[in-house]
């Protein structure tokens, strides 16, 4: 007995003389490793007869509880203790200015996107989308670009492999496809008796914006870049009606009360007559300013829907006709926002995006300002 109080008594000193976690640990080693002296004190019950057991057991257990207890006691007091000097020492200064959280931006690309929205939600055009991997009728033959059509060389298009029947599906060159599938999806409609045409009000009135691809790549083009094309089919449609949409779309995106416009003669396998379409303008330090100056910018296609297209689709072209146009948003975006390398749009450099960005307050409004 006087062994087992000594040793409890070295040990109860031990702890209390701990001045780091480290001489806890060290001071439970010693005790209750496995080369510990109350380990060494437990083995030894193996040996003794029962009745020593019976007399030791609870004499050793005990101490090896109380030592636990005394440890755990002393480990937390330190813990404790070296919290409350940390909490003393690292006390936040209330005067300094808050750490500010990284804020994300709108990429020109979407913001662009949105104040077109916006421009031709205004003129009564709906929002219409389709896949960006196409059938080649879609992409090609509804659009009077036949397999044989020398057109086809104007598409550096991005070819899947062939599928059983020998038919290869597409990226998408443009965004025409998804015109293609709304004439086609409102021809059946009429035939259904599901969609009525009443007097001379338009039975499609969309804009299409979206991804397209193309096996081309400089600074003014990409593989992958963002289309928007519209289109409007309606009874007695001419190129009057065309040309007052253009330039009311062109005045509210650039933001200016007039504006002077080209019509140029052009050709497209899916329009007649096909015209490009330049804007007067003035170039000067850097900044582009639309509807003023002497030069001329082209900024996008457009034309009056051809007869066969419309056959295509199932409309009949001796009742209905319409109107096209295509521009390319990221050309707009370059244009308006004073970006002159259509690369960076895609090279995720934070730094290009916290400049050209937009905060996500920055909601287009045709009362507030697109380009907000």
């Amino acid at each position: 007995m006087t062994d087992i109080t000594a040793l409890e008594a070295e040990l109860t000193a031990a702890i209390s003389a701990a001045a780091t976690l480290q001489d806890i640990e060290d001071v439970r080693v010693k005790a209750l490793g496995k080369s510990g002296s109350i380990t060494a004190l437990l083995k030894t019950l193996g040996k003794l007869s029962p009745e020593e057991r019976q007399e030791k057991g609870p004499q050793f257990n005990g101490l090896r509880e109380r030592v636990t207890n005394l440890l755990a006691d002393r480990k937390a007091e330190m813990e404790e203790a070296a919290l409350n000097a940390r909490l003393a020492a690292e006390r936040s200064d209330v005067t300094l200015m808050p750490v500010t959280a990284p804020r994300g931006s709108i990429h020109p690309i979407s913001q662009v996107m949105d104040e077109l929205t916006e421009i031709f939600a205004d003129l009564g055009f709906a929002v219409a989308e389709g896949p960006e991997i196409e059938t080649d009728w879609h992409n090609f033959t509804a659009l009077n670009i036949p397999p044989e059509h020398p057109a086809r060389a104007m598409h550096d298009t991005f070819y899947f492999p062939e599928d059983e029947k020998g038919e290869r599906l597409v990226l998408r060159t443009h965004t025409s496809p998804v015109q293609v599938r709304t004439m086609v999806d409102v021809a059946e409609q009429l035939k259904g008796g599901k969609l009525k045409a009443e007097g001379d009000q338009d039975i499609i009135r969309i804009i299409a914006p979206g991804r397209v691809y193309r096996s081309d790549s400089d600074a003014t083009h990409t593989p992958m870049f963002h289309q928007v094309e519209g289109l409007v089919i309606g009874k007695g449609i001419h190129m009057g009606h065309l040309k007052w949409t253009l330039e009311t779309f062109v005045k509210a995106f650039f933001e200016v009360d007039d504006v002077t416009m080209r019509f140029r003669p052009s050709y497209f396998p899916f329009t007649e007559p096909s015209a490009e379409v330049d804007v007067q303008c003035q170039w000067g330090n850097g900044e582009l300013k639309v509807g003023q100056g002497t030069d001329w910018l082209e900024i996008l296609g457009c034309g009056m829907v051809n007869d066969r297209v419309l056959e295509y689709c199932g409309l009949d072209p001796r009742e209905w006709q319409g109107f096209a146009f295509g521009c390319g948003i990221d050309r707009l975006a370059m244009l308006k926002y004073g970006m002159t390398d259509l690369r960076a749009f895609f090279d995720a450099d934070l730094r290009w995006l916290k400049h050209y960005g937009f905060s996500f307050l920055d909601v287009p409004t045709l009362s507030g300002g697109v380009g907000a």
